[in-house]
């Protein structure tokens, strides 16, 4: 399994944390849509306004000049990815709750080229079917998933943008049945080509369904399932953590805690003690002070 892919997988785990079970959350690859910009009170002075003016003339002018490239070369990928972060970094500089459908579209015609052209790049597509529920076009979105998950019906982005899209069209059998299509097919792959299928991670977004449809028990079983298939894989083990955490159960989440650290890579532990150390939402002055970590 790649670093790059055990790391999305590991935030998407943390991620489920913090919104403590209330649906399966999308990882915001947009981060710029209605993205707070927290700047310090005294910060907000004219000196300051001039030099966002500024940047954002400068951003305007680099979108006009990568539009005039397009006009002559409508294909040309250097202008696109450049159109694409103009047009993005001009989207962060607006406020909370600024972002409008309409300012979004204009992402929407460079990144369906994008991801034409790089059909090998899932993340392309991802974005953009991120962009399309931003404005509302929910069938667009799940269409540009499915045409990733035809292809690549492993691809752990274009699941989880899948499943988020079907949890809030309150489908969840729709999920886990394309979940468990996914497991069918990374095993498969894996009995071609070892490792090529991350098997565990979808289970865990399986088991995220389930305790998102309140059924821990179902949600507790796949969890188990991924920890006896790697002993040595702690992703299961911290979601298994998180969601007793989630009920109230602190005595029994402590361990899974503490195993969950203990197999980790250092550049994961801070954050499992952040997630560990929150109070459990169910838990109450009766638990056991020694119970978190």
């Amino acid at each position: 399994m790649s670093e790059s892919r055990n790391r999305w997988m590991v935030r998407v785990v943390l991620a489920f944390a913090v919104v403590a079970f209330v649906g399966v959350s999308v990882m915001p690859i947009i981060t710029t849509f209605n993205k707070p910009q927290s700047l310090p009170q005294n910060q907000a002075n004219t000196e300051n306004q001039g030099s966002s003016l500024q940047q954002k003339s400068k951003l305007e002018d680099q979108a006009r000049g990568y539009e005039l490239v397009l006009q002559k070369e409508p294909e040309n990928q250097t202008a696109l990815k450049g159109l694409l972060q103009a047009r993005l970094q001009l989207l962060s500089q607006k406020g909370p709750g600024e972002v409008k459908p309409t300012d979004i579209q204009v992402v929407i015609e460079p990144l369906e080229k994008l991801a034409r052209l790089n059909p090998q790049k899932s993340e392309y597509g991802v974005l953009l079917a991120q962009a399309k529920q931003q404005i509302g076009d929910q069938e667009g979105a799940a269409q540009t998933y499915r045409t990733i998950l035809t292809a690549k019906p492993t691809d752990l982005k274009a699941l989880q943008g899948m499943v988020s899209l079907q949890l809030n069209q309150k489908r969840p059998e729709a999920a886990i049945g394309l979940l468990e299509q996914s497991l069918k097919a990374a095993k498969s792959a894996n009995t071609i080509q070892p490792g090529s299928g991350d098997v565990i991670a979808i289970q865990i977004l399986l088991g995220n369904v389930y305790a998102f449809q309140k059924q821990e028990l179902q949600a507790i079983s796949v969890y188990d399932q991924a920890i006896n298939q790697d002993s040595q894989d702690f992703r299961p083990v911290l979601a298994k953590a998180m969601l007793f955490k989630q009920q109230g159960k602190l005595a029994e989440a402590k361990p899974l805690f503490d195993k969950a650290r203990a197999l980790a890579p250092a550049e994961y532990k801070d954050e499992i003690n952040k997630v560990a150390a929150v109070s459990a939402p169910n838990s109450t002055s009766s638990s056991s002070p020694t119970a978190s970590p």
